[in-house]
């Protein structure tokens, strides 16, 4: 399994499509934004969040946390040879639970009630991932892709929270800081994604040759052992 990893505004949803289009035979998983952009009993929890960040965090971060080992339990499950997800419970943990603790957003009994969900759900029910494929991009440029899809939810996301994301992914897959040892060890494919991929054939093809590398790669590492 490898899981494509970015900050919101990377154009992984984007980016995951694509590789579909390139890897028929391959099993793409999309982040589940339905489960928590969806309403519930009248209310948007996406919304929510960026609105009323402090009461709605734990709410939001249980679910999504919930909604992606449902994902990743369902696609380990799967006996296609390739497999990728579009983000994962891991980025969910590293880089924006974490970050909605250290900003306040949570309370100390929150956190501690979460990590404990966490520790057991990941440890008992997840398999470590092949790798991960990183699409790198700069805060500045995801958020003027943000304010270019101009979804509703996304209305109210700032720059200087979208650096603070990007903060926690480079800490996550560039440095490694805080991992569990298995976790730490997996390879990751970085992907400068600054410049638009959708568009641009050529920038396009340069990223796939990358990616399919990349799983190349590790199979024959697989055949190895």
């Amino acid at each position: 399994m490898f899981i494509i990893e970015g900050n919101i505004g990377a154009g992984k949803s984007t980016f995951s499509k694509l590789i579909r289009e390139r890897l028929p035979d391959a099993n793409i998983t999309l982040e589940p934004l339905n489960d928590w952009q969806k309403q519930v009993y009248g209310q948007s929890l996406l919304t929510n969040f960026y609105q009323d960040t402090k009461r709605w965090a734990y709410t939001l971060e249980i679910l999504t946390m919930i909604s992606r080992v449902r994902e990743h339990i369902n696609l380990q499950q799967q006996k296609n040879s390739i497999k990728i997800a579009e983000r994962s419970v891991y980025s969910g943990h590293y880089c924006f639970a974490q970050n909605s603790y250290e900003q306040g957003f949570m309370s100390q009994m929150e956190w501690h009630i979460y990590l404990q969900w966490f520790s057991w759900l990941v440890y008992n029910k997840c398999q470590i991932p092949s790798g991960f494929i990183y699409l790198r991009t700069k805060p500045a440029v995801a958020y003027g892709r943000i304010k270019k899809r101009n979804r509703h939810a996304e209305k109210t996301i700032s720059l200087g929270y979208l650096k603070q994301i990007h903060e926690k992914h480079e800490k996550f897959l560039i440095e490694k800081k805080g991992l569990f040892p298995e976790l730490a060890q997996i390879q990751v494919l970085i992907l400068d994604c600054n410049k638009e991929f959708e568009s641009d054939s050529k920038q396009l093809n340069k990223h796939m040759k990358q990616v399919q590398q990349f799983l190349n790669n590790h199979a024959n590492n697989k055949k190895q052992l």
